[in-house]
């Protein structure tokens, strides 16, 4: 496919276009510490990241505390504890805002899906993303499937009218690469982000790239 296919392109959040862990570290240490239980250093969150909050918790808390009940009491107490640290430590990996104003100018489409609660999605791109207009934004939704169930990434390409084969689809977990494949859209890891580049390859990514700016490059070595 070349890149006069490429009409749009979904990113995941967190790990992407957000450097976002120490946040969500800070926020689940705290809920931790009040049950009583070891804390995590930043670079662990790496790996407990990317599938959604209620396993964020699971794989934070110690084996022996992993009951449905302690997992789900610990949600309810991260989403206190983050509600006012979100925005401490956060913000847009290098080259990110080089890559969205490459992309825009391309007449390329602009789309976020999360495993991120809703709200927190909205919040996060009205904030540290203002500049750029997306055709849609999706976090994790009650009783909507969450990657990599690809429900949502075909509700985007339905409904701004563009064929999901001609999505590129930029996150940094196998979880993304995977609901890429399951949409039919074309991987692309971010190695910047949470997981390794033999990670990203191994689930199913397409092309790997080191820094935002890369992304551009590729497009345009792709007209012919």
């Amino acid at each position: 496919m070349t890149i006069d296919s490429y009409q749009a392109i979904i990113f995941d959040l967190d790990g992407t276009l957000i450097d976002s862990a120490a946040d969500v570290g800070d926020a689940v240490n705290r809920v931790l510490a009040h049950y009583g239980f070891p804390e995590h250093p930043t670079t662990a969150y790496y790996r407990f990241m990317g599938d959604g909050v209620v396993e964020l918790m699971r794989r934070a808390l110690p084996e022996k505390a992993r009951s449905p009940e302690k997992v789900q009491a610990g949600v309810q107490a991260f989403f206190r504890e983050y509600e006012g640290c979100w925005h401490h430590h956060s913000r847009p990996y290098s080259g990110i805002s080089e890559l969205l104003d490459g992309l825009s100018e391309r007449g390329i489409r602009l789309s976020v899906l999360s495993n991120k609660p809703h709200p927190f999605t909205r919040a996060f791109v009205d904030r540290f993303l203002p500049r750029w207009t997306f055709a849609s934004i999706f976090g994790q939704r009650e009783g909507v499937p969450r990657k990599p169930n690809p429900t949502v990434a075909l509700e985007i390409a339905d409904g701004i009218g563009i064929p999901p084969a001609a999505f590129l689809f930029l996150g940094d977990t196998p979880t993304d690469m995977r609901t890429a494949q399951a949409a039919g859209m074309f991987p692309v890891g971010a190695c910047w982000g949470f997981r390794s580049p033999s990670e990203l390859s191994a689930s199913g990514a397409e092309i790997l790239i080191h820094h935002p700016i890369e992304l551009l490059r590729f497009c345009d070595d792709s007209i012919p």
